[in-house]
């Protein structure tokens, strides 16, 4: 199988040791995204705002593939307040509209740069 990474400027480098996303067969696995601009600096702010970053970082890398969110089957979210589960799914439900693919929501202690809201997809490439 071969596997190959995924890699834009339009969405924020990686802050440790992986790729933005890895093609491996007809899978892209899209790593966690948080909201960072594609400069690195962090967007403030509550749930909301941060979820609009995250979803702008996940289009930008799928983009870089050839893909949309048309193209995901599944989705994690780590949230750190799960009393914000009903404005992060209003932001969701923007993004996905009638596209539902599966998902797992998680509520952790704490996130990178201490951020509200982290999401990772798995997008199927056809190929």
């Amino acid at each position: 199988m071969a596997i190959s990474f995924v890699s834009t400027d339009k969405a924020p480098a990686a802050i440790g040791p992986y790729n933005q996303a890895v093609k491996a067969g007809p899978f892209l696995f899209a790593s966690g995204q948080i909201p960072l601009r594609p400069d690195g600096t962090l967007v403030e702010g509550d749930i909301v705002e941060q979820a609009h970053q995250v979803f702008a970082n996940i289009k930008a890398i799928l983009a870089e593939a050839g893909l949309t969110l048309s193209d995901v089957v599944k989705a994690t979210v780590f949230i750190k307040d799960m009393n914000d589960f009903g404005r992060l799914n209003e932001v969701y439900a923007e993004y996905f509209g009638d596209h539902k693919p599966a998902r797992s929501t998680v509520e952790v202690a704490r996130l990178p740069r201490d951020v509200k809201v982290e999401i990772e997809v798995v997008a199927y490439t056809g190929k």
